[in-house]
């Protein structure tokens, strides 16, 4: 099938053709007719397999130009870095159409993007906060609203959105077509989709349990940090192959720790990302990379959530993720589209446990590599080297209460202050045994 069979309008088919592309992928050949029908559905696919341009074709084929300043889509994504990345893409489907489109996030000043709403846009898409902001303060309306896309909606729900999510949807209005998308289905993402989607259609490409055949996986068994320093810097060194590299960490301290351990001539061949950075060199970093100034970005599995890397030869993940499906998402970074690609794991006996996890989830082992005999082993020990301690968790019992009320004593009777008026009347006749009166006339 192609594009050409999606009744789509002469200037997206341009702008399509413009970018090469024309073959759909099968998440965007099984939702395009569920969107344009207007019907509520929930999209899972792989990371990699097309699916902001699965909401965004359908979406952009159903708009209608309009004089209103009030967006008709939005779309809400868990990081700036996505948010800017999906205002890219509508820019690259519409030069042949007048649709006003802005991202809105967080690390930014408000002041600098209301003059984007005041403006006018027919798409708007934003971190929750940043929306939630926008309507909170009257700048942004939602009254005009027909389609509510939610992208990487487990990551969302990971990352503790759900009350922004669901505060949102009371500014929507009641008619309106919901979607979602995202690469697993969950018990929490059921349990969303039950409370706020009307019978959604769910649409499935491939789970995200089911390994990318495009992308053949291996592992090398490494002692320690600075040995996976030696074996990054010898394959970045010696194999030209490494031309576009993405090296994925837990945390944002060993991000740091990583780029301050290669070698200088290296460093100046690398970037880093993570939530720690600013926004501005943030997406220095990732220019960076795309357009090949730099052969290796570092990053954590937040940021590199959902971004869409061009032409990434081979992964590489400096430690495993405890969550097995992280481990499919960081792979799916190369490979994209029918692309083939290499995802490379160093691991450590630490990492025994996440291996068997990934290796059940995708129902086939990764296979392992031999340790380079050029790569020096180093006897050096880092903190990221030492056995986690597992602590027992011993309850202590808390002290009874003391009866009583502890520091709390009931006030003797004459000090209780009791508000009832007593008429002056009442009171001569306590004090005299007879009515008293102040001159009054009898």
């Amino acid at each position: 099938m192609t594009f050409s069979e999606f009744n789509l309008s002469t200037p997206l088919l341009n702008a399509l053709a413009d970018l090469g592309m024309t073959e759909p992928t099968t998440i965007q050949e099984k939702a395009y007719p569920v969107i344009l029908s207007g019907r509520d559905m929930v999209g899972i696919a792989q990371t990699g397999t097309g699916k902001t341009m699965a909401f965004l074709l359908p979406a952009l084929r159903q708009w209608k130009f309009s004089k209103d300043k009030n967006p008709v889509v939005v779309v809400v994504v868990p990081t700036r870095e996505l948010a800017q990345q999906v205002a890219d893409d509508i820019a690259k489907l519409t030069p042949y159409m007048p649709v006003r489109s802005a991202a809105v996030y967080g690390g930014v000043n408000m002041v600098q993007q209301t003059p984007l709403l005041l403006e006018g846009l027919d798409f708007i898409v934003g971190t929750p906060g940043r929306l939630l902001d926008f309507l909170l303060n009257g700048t942004l309306k939602f009254r005009n609203v027909k389609k509510f896309i939610i992208d990487e909606v487990d990551e969302m729900l990971n990352l503790g959105f759900r009350p922004q999510l669901v505060r949102l949807m009371e500014f929507l209005p009641a008619r309106r077509q919901n979607l979602m998308f995202s690469a697993t289905m969950t018990a929490e993402i059921r349990n969303f989709i039950a409370d706020y989607f009307i019978d959604p259609q769910e649409v499935e490409a491939a789970r995200s349990g089911a390994p990318l055949e495009n992308i053949k996986q291996a592992a090398i068994k490494v002692p320690n940090f600075s040995t996976k320093i030696n074996l990054l810097s010898f394959f970045v060194r010696t194999h030209p192959e490494f031309a576009k590299v993405l090296l994925f960490v837990s945390t944002r301290q060993m991000a740091d720790d990583v780029f301050d351990a290669l070698p200088e001539e290296l460093a100046r061949l690398t970037g880093v990302i993570h939530a720690n950075k600013s926004q501005n060199f943030r997406f220095a970093q990732l220019r960076r990379f795309n357009e090949g100034d730099c052969r290796i970005l570092i990053a954590t599995d937040l940021v590199a959530r959902g971004l869409d890397f061009d032409d990434v030869t081979h992964v590489v993940n400096f430690d495993l993720p405890q969550d097995p499906e992280s481990y499919m998402h960081r792979i799916g970074r190369t490979g994209r589209i029918a692309k083939k690609g290499v995802a490379i794991s160093f691991i450590t006996p630490h990492d025994t446990e996440a291996r068997r996890a990934v290796e059940e989830l995708m129902g086939r082992k990764i296979a392992l590599m031999a340790m380079p005999d050029e790569v020096e082993i180093s006897d050096e020990s880092t903190s990221y080297d030492q056995e986690e301690v597992k602590m027992k968790n011993v309850l202590v019992a808390l002290p009874k209460r003391p009866e009583g009320g502890g520091a709390f004593h009931e006030k003797a009777a004459k000090n209780k202050k009791v508000n009832n008026k007593v008429r002056y009347k009442d009171k001569m006749m306590a004090k005299y045994g007879k009515p008293k009166t102040r001159g009054m006339k009898k």
